[in-house]
């Protein structure tokens, strides 16, 4: 999860903040299409619906905080 930084954090640690989020947006994009490919084959495979879907919602749901804790630390 993220961490609460109340002191400017280094350079380097605002750099692997990045290269995670850079990372989770990958992988984010590649749920999103996997979800979306599901969707369209419906009612096949229906019974894997709601654990993509939760899936799906947890990586964005990271990468919204990732992003959240980036906007505070260069704002420090």
């Amino acid at each position: 999860m993220v961490e609460a930084i109340t002191t400017k954090p280094t350079p380097e640690a605002i750099e692997s903040l990045k290269k995670s989020i850079k990372r989770l947006n990958s992988k984010a994009g590649q749920q999103k299409m996997d979800l979306h490919d599901l969707a369209e084959g419906l009612p096949t495979d229906y019974q894997n619906l709601m654990e993509m879907a939760q899936k799906t919602y947890d990586i964005f749901h990271e990468l919204n905080q990732l992003k959240k804790q980036l906007k505070t630390w260069e704002e420090l």
